[in-house]
């Protein structure tokens, strides 16, 4: 299916009610990306161009870029979500699970929620078999958590035709890579109908920090800013806001100020619920159910 047949154009006004847990006007969550970056191949990203050009092996400074964000960023991130109380997702790559270990560890302790981020950090095209990598992703976080995860998230939000039909086929109950409105929607596949989750590409700190090339500070007030005009929105209709993080990214010691500052600033409004893509999943739902 083209994505346009995926699913009806519905404009936000005059949709069933949404509601939330707890009845609250706006359900934030976060989530933290956790990838594992194959030495053996080109880097998803680069933070230092290697003097010559070309796509360097080993690539150490780019590989060393992210793994410092494993290494140390997770951790000092974690201590703002511990001292605020916010329960984060992670989207991990399959792989990830074992390689970081610790940092599985630490989201199980918590009660964080797995979320699939596909085997390796790789774009979903260049994958030799998307169904064996998202069936592999699956049993990598069941074996570790004890329980399959119900979202996925695309490495880049990438899919190819057939994405949303095999997620579904493998168990999966909602998909976040599909940017496109402020509420869940539903995407039809060859079979049943799969939830796509509100998830986010304008606060997300690879857009803004490797790729817009703000400064630090950007995150937060883009993140208050977008905010703000969610909480207006939601006055009358319930919203959903995302706020997208890598420990490699936000985690360094320059960055992490602003975010949690955004956190902070977030948390002082009523009406807002800090929530799972899981949660928001079965919100609306049941939002869908009592509707009808």
């Amino acid at each position: 299916m083209l994505p346009n047949e995926r699913l009806d154009y519905s404009p936000i006004t005059g949709r069933p009610k949404l509601t939330l847990p707890g009845d609250a006007r706006l359900a934030v969550w976060v989530i933290v990306n956790i990838e594992e970056w194959n030495p053996l191949e080109t880097m998803p990203r680069t933070v230092l161009t290697p003097p010559a050009g070309g796509s360097p092996s080993p690539d150490i400074p780019n590989w060393a870029w992210h793994e410092y964000g494993n290494r140390v960023g997770f951790w000092r991130m974690l201590k703002v979500f511990d001292t605020l109380g916010i329960r984060p997702a992670l989207a991990i790559n399959g792989s990830a699970i074992r390689a970081y270990e610790p940092i599985s560890r630490a989201a199980m302790e918590r009660g964080w929620e797995f979320v699939g981020h596909g085997y390796s950090q790789k774009n979903m095209q260049k994958v030799e078999d998307e169904r064996a990598d998202i069936a592999k992703t699956r049993e990598a976080i069941r074996a570790m958590t004890g329980s399959a995860p119900r979202g996925w998230l695309g490495p880049g939000l990438t899919e190819t035709w057939e994405t949303p039909d095999i997620l579904v086929e493998e168990g999966y109950d909602y998909v976040c890579d599909w940017v496109l409105d402020d509420q869940p929607v539903l995407l039809k596949t060859r079979t049943s109908p799969i939830v796509n989750v509100p998830y986010t590409q304008e606060c997300n700190d690879v857009a803004m920090m490797l790729i817009q090339h703000h400064a630090a500070a950007e995150y937060r007030n883009r993140a208050i800013d977008q905010f703000d005009q969610l909480y207006d929105d939601a006055q009358d209709e319930a919203r959903v806001m995302a706020l997208v993080v890598h420990p490699y990214i936000m985690g360094a010691p320059h960055r992490l100020r602003y975010f949690r500052e955004a956190l902070a600033h977030i948390m002082s409004r009523p009406g807002v619920v800090f929530t799972s893509g899981s949660e928001i999943c079965d919100a609306f739902l049941g939002s869908a159910a009592a509707g009808k």
